[in-house]
């Protein structure tokens, strides 16, 4: 099986999506990755070789990130649903869909308005955006957004808030972050304000497939979360992994061993 990575676009109804994939296998579930906010699929540019040495592994940039067009409204229904849309372009009736962070917001959508096409779940740094967290999100400043200024600081401050959650001495993570936060055309707050809008507990019973909890034991956004998880699926599975807010890319290979050792589990 080969490990290639290779990149394409799917027309979709608002436009073209793009996505990478690595591997093959036509009897195997393909395995579908979903961003955080305002990354692409390049947050899973370690992962994707990882998993596609035994599975096919495809990594979609969300309506509107990295190469994605936009939709015309943005939220997780539609980012949901223009995910779909391009799994139907390429042919992909069923996957092992997993979710990091925004990512995992949009997964629990897919699983719940198509419960079908959704072979497990893997919700890695997911919030439970339930009222609670909606009221708490509301007081609360803006995660990346910065005000754009004529000497180019804003880049800096852009830099500066994302830092303390970032693991000292990778200074690879924070360019990557900053460069696709760019691609986003300014609204790099979009994702944080649909996550923050979410009615998520009136989804989540619909959703019905196998789960995986990837706790990333020091993220800060996240960790906090997983009591509601285990409370809301006790049949769910848990992996800890030791890494904080860009875990797929910090800690590529514990996050691609989990991945596919659940999966497989599921055959």
């Amino acid at each position: 099986m080969t490990t290639t990575l290779r990149r394409a676009y799917a027309d979709v109804a608002h436009g073209q999506m793009h996505y990478a994939q690595c591997g093959h296998g036509a009897d195997a579930t393909p395995i579908v990755l979903l961003h955080q906010t305002p990354r692409s699929w390049r947050e899973y540019a370690a992962v994707l070789p990882l998993i596609g040495a035994r599975r096919r592994a495809i990594a979609i940039d969300t309506a509107g990130f990295g190469e994605s067009d936009p939709v015309a409204a943005p939220g997780i229904e539609a980012w949901a649903a223009a995910a779909l849309q391009l799994l139907d372009a390429i042919g992909v009736t069923r996957a092992h869909v997993v979710g990091h962070h925004t990512g995992g917001v949009v997964a629990v959508e897919i699983a719940a308005r198509a419960p079908e096409r959704v072979a497990s779940l893997v919700l890695s740094s997911t919030p439970y955006t339930s009222e609670a967290f909606r009221h708490a999100r509301a007081g609360q400043p803006a995660i990346d957004a910065v005000a754009p200024s004529d000497d180019g600081t804003h880049l800096a401050a852009l830099w500066q808030k994302r830092q303390p959650f970032y693991p000292a001495g990778r200074t690879e993570l924070l360019q990557a972050f900053v460069a696709d936060a760019l691609k986003v055309g300014g609204d790099v707050e979009a994702g944080h304000r649909a996550v923050a809008s979410y009615r998520m507990e009136e989804r989540i019973g619909a959703v019905r497939a196998p789960l995986l909890i990837v706790h990333a034991s020091d993220d800060p956004f996240a960790a906090p979360h997983l009591g509601e998880w285990r409370h809301l699926f006790p049949a769910a599975q848990v992996a800890t992994i030791a890494g904080g807010v860009p875990l797929p890319d910090q800690c590529a290979r514990e996050f691609a061993a989990a991945v596919l050792a659940f999966v497989e589990a599921q055959a």
